[in-house]
């Protein structure tokens, strides 16, 4: 800092719990702390919250890390581990107990679970006896747990970006247990701890984490800490406004980029989730960091629509380079089972400009490339072998000497080309496009003709159209 008035460097974080996959209300979680961090040329934090030792696995972690990555949203510095830093949360846990901010209790579950129960019963907070009580030096030869001792008669009040001032009344809130009976910090104590020790100025999070930053508030008050700048988001809910389940469709980052969108595409439609920007519905990467704001943010949960993010995806497959959505599209064939050739990658890129604004998802991409992958000869059917024969099918013998002659395999070229065969002919086009489209692609869905063969190419149109006519002679 350059003078004693300048702001400390924005940092944000994305704490997740690896106890399964990389939910996708954690990945807008993820990418509004990485918008909010770039678009002030701040840090953007990872920390993972593996306290839950039984719960964390290194496969849980390994899905989230691939669900960042997948999204591109990746950390200025190393991961933290939160396991790791266990003796840095029990350091502060003592510097509690020595300032009179938290205290010792014996009780056993069973006992606070009755106690417990008994407040909530007469209507009020649960207290532990031992919070007035001087442990002996008998006593601390026991088990026992930590607990934070909450101010009593004092309201806590949080000035929430998003949700506004939020007061909840200590009384209300009952003595946090800090340290476990087997020596183990809880989740509120070391969020607070981390978030410190990180520099983190503002915590991003879902509204489901509200309560928590009571709590949290607290504990750094006692411990002399600026609290930073708290922001909770509305969760995602469903179209139809309950909250996302399972029967609304896919949950984790990883089955959207298994249902064929791209990255951009849901950076897009995550940011726009919930947030908003006047009108805008389409922006980049580098306008979202510009424009985000957490004054932008609703508090209303944010309903998942399908077919808008249908609609973002197909904008960003349109805007993508054709080299990389053939990349796609070949993963697409392969985790399909389909047997592919050393010339089919080539065959998808010719394909990809001719087919890629009418796809919504790269599986439609694989579903409207099919037919340039297709080995020859095509096997006709009984409705391909009519539309071949008699007639039509010398008119398609007539076209194609043409197109053997034709200089230019350009798709406007093309398209000028068969118009004008068909005015030679006299005929509509009705009469030659579903005998081509057969011929051609062995089915009756494709591009357009002038499409179709350009994405084809020369050498493979021509043979198809060959390979056709012979078999229906």
């Amino acid at each position: 800092m350059t003078s004693s008035d300048s702001k400390p460097e924005v940092v944000t974080r994305f704490a997740p719990s690896p106890t399964g996959y990389l939910h996708i209300g954690g990945a807008r979680t993820a990418l509004l702390n990485y918008l909010y961090a770039r678009g002030r040329n701040g840090k953007f934090l990872v920390r993972v919250e593996d306290t839950d030792r039984e719960r964390s696995t290194d496969a849980a972690v390994k899905a989230i890390f691939d669900g960042l990555a997948w999204l591109e949203l990746f950390a200025d510095e190393e991961p933290v581990f939160q396991a790791s830093r266990a003796d840095r949360h029990r350091e502060v846990v003592d510097q509690l107990l020595e300032n009179g901010h938290a205290y010792r209790d014996f009780l056993t579950a069973e006992e606070t679970g009755a106690l417990r129960d008994a407040a909530k019963a007469e209507g009020r907070a649960f207290e532990s006896p031992w919070r007035d009580r001087e442990p002996t030096v008998d006593d601390l030869e026991k088990p026992h747990t930590v607990r934070f001792r909450r101010p009593l008669d004092a309201a806590v009040v949080v000035e929430d970006a998003v949700q506004g001032a939020v007061r909840w009344e200590s009384a209300a809130l009952d003595d946090l247990v800090i340290l476990r009976s087997d020596g183990a910090p809880t989740y509120n104590l070391a969020v607070v701890v981390d978030d410190h020790d990180m520099g983190v100025t503002h915590v991003i999070r879902g509204d489901d984490h509200l309560n928590n930053a009571a709590r949290q508030s607290l504990i750094y008050d006692a411990l002399g800490w600026a609290r930073p700048t708290f922001a909770h988001i509305p969760l995602i809910h469903g179209p139809d406004g309950a909250k996302l389940s399972k029967r609304h469709g896919a949950q984790a980052v990883h089955e959207y980029a298994e249902m064929g969108y791209l990255p951009e595409a849901m950076r897009n439609y995550l940011a726009r989730l919930g947030w908003s920007h006047g009108d805008d519905e389409l922006f980049s990467d580098e306008q979202a960091q510009a424009w985000f704001d957490l004054s932008g943010v609703g508090k209303a949960p944010a309903r998942l629509d399908f077919d808008k993010l249908a609609h973002v995806n197909a904008h960003w497959i349109r805007m993508a380079e054709d080299d990389r959505l053939a990349k796609l599209t070949l993963d697409v064939h392969l985790a399909r089972g389909h047997a592919l050739g050393e010339h089919d990658e080539d065959r998808l890129l010719r394909a990809m400009p001719f087919v890629k604004d009418r796809a919504k998802t790269t599986l439609e991409l694989a579903d409207q490339t099919a037919f340039v992958l297709k080995s020859r000869p095509l096997a006709l059917d009984d409705k391909g072998r009519a539309l071949l024969s008699g007639e039509s099918g010398e008119r398609i013998g007539r076209l194609r000497d043409r197109l053997q002659l034709f200089a230019s395999w350009d798709v406007f070229a093309l398209e000028a080309e068969l118009k004008a065969f068909a005015e030679e002919e006299a005929v509509g086009f009705g009469k030659i496009g579903p005998a081509m489209r057969a011929a051609l692609t062995g089915s009756a869905t494709s591009p357009d003709i002038a499409k179709t063969l350009a994405a084809l190419g020369r050498e493979d149109a021509l043979g198809r159209l060959d390979d056709a006519l012979q078999q229906t002679k």
